[in-house]
């Protein structure tokens, strides 16, 4: 079985649900412009266009046909998780989308849904995360930010969520936000070329040091891009342990996290295998947006592995750990 470990979706259902149900979320602004919508949660800037790739499920399913793709894993578009929304109401909207998106895999079987959950408040995102276990959803897709920029995922409001993750095994996917705050990047596309990676690097690395890694081992945590720069810093990262007092093992962390293939370059993929092994690693496309791999089971051809790590890597590993055909 092929599965591509990390795409994303939008179901049309859920974007006709927040026009009919506008009314539940006061502090959602829904921004139509012509065909396109865009949003605006508790008076911040308005979110990119919703891209119809996001929600063209036809489409989705020509391309994973001439990728040879019989599975794909797909978390909600990050930007539209509104974790700025006030608690009652990020419950609401977090459901909205999960019901929507549980829709959306019945309706098309060879899509498997990661829950978003509201992560302004730790003990709704642990009930959330729960609720969408028990309905199918092998785990969440989240972002960096649960309280908007400048916020951390080891904030102790939010350990409740991790201690459920980690009771139910669940698997989280981290996922890098768009604007992490820092304005360098607002220039030649940094935004994607630089500042997800950096967002995540710093995010996951709190989460490393903080111990969080460890004392939730059995969540089974998905940092993406070849483990979004961290294997480069291996030895910085644990010089910086000895040098910082109280920091737990960073190279013990890393070798609990899985990570997937969108790196653009096998040599890239070969120095990540090199440092973290090839056994937590897993094919992905980051579909549909421009910055992800349109043809990603081609880097994992280039990159000069033994068949059955191969076999792992484009499909075994992610059939496992996100519980398809189980």
């Amino acid at each position: 079985m092929i599965v591509d470990s990390h795409a994303h979706l939008m179901p049309s259902d859920h974007i006709a649900a927040i026009r009919k149900e506008r009314a539940r979320f006061p502090s959602v602004r829904v921004i139509e412009e012509g065909n396109s919508i865009a949003l605006a949660f508790a008076g911040g800037k308005p979110t990119r266009p919703v891209s119809k790739g996001l929600s063209d499920v036809a489409a989705r399913i020509a391309w994973m046909d001439k990728q040879c793709i019989d599975r794909q894993v797909v978390g909600g578009w990050v930007d539209s998780f509104g974790y700025e929304l006030p608690v009652d109401e990020g419950d609401a909207w977090s459901r909205l989308a999960n019901d929507a998106m549980l829709a959306a895999a019945k309706a098309e079987p060879r899509l498997m849904p990661l829950a978003t959950v509201p992560l302004q408040d730790g003990v709704r995102a642990a009930a959330v995360l729960s609720a969408a276990i028990a309905a199918g959803c092998p785990g969440a897709m989240i972002g960096t930010l649960p309280r908007g920029v400048g916020s951390v995922l080891d904030a102790p409001h939010l350990d409740p969520f991790w201690k459920a993750a980690d009771e139910i095994g669940a698997a989280i996917h981290i996922h890098p936000s768009f604007d992490a705050g820092d304005v360098r990047v607002n220039d030649y596309g940094l935004a994607n070329a630089v500042g997800r990676i950096s967002d995540a690097m710093v995010a996951v690395g709190r989460l490393i040091y903080s111990g969080h890694i460890m004392r939730y081992r059995n969540a089974r945590v998905v940092v993406p891009m070849g483990a979004a720069g961290l294997p480069f810093l291996i030895g910085r990262l644990k010089q910086n342990q000895k040098v910082t007092p109280g920091v737990a093992d960073p190279v013990e962390a890393l070798s609990h996290l899985y990570f997937d293939s969108i790196l653009h370059d096998p040599r890239v993929l070969q120095f990540v295998i090199g440092m973290l092994g090839a056994d937590r690693l897993m094919m992905g496309s980051d579909m549909p947006f421009p910055i992800g791999d349109g043809e990603p089971m081609k880097i994992v051809a280039a990159a000069g592995l033994k068949s059955d790590q191969v076999a792992s890597i484009n499909g075994g590993l992610a059939a496992k750990l996100f519980r398809i055909g189980q």
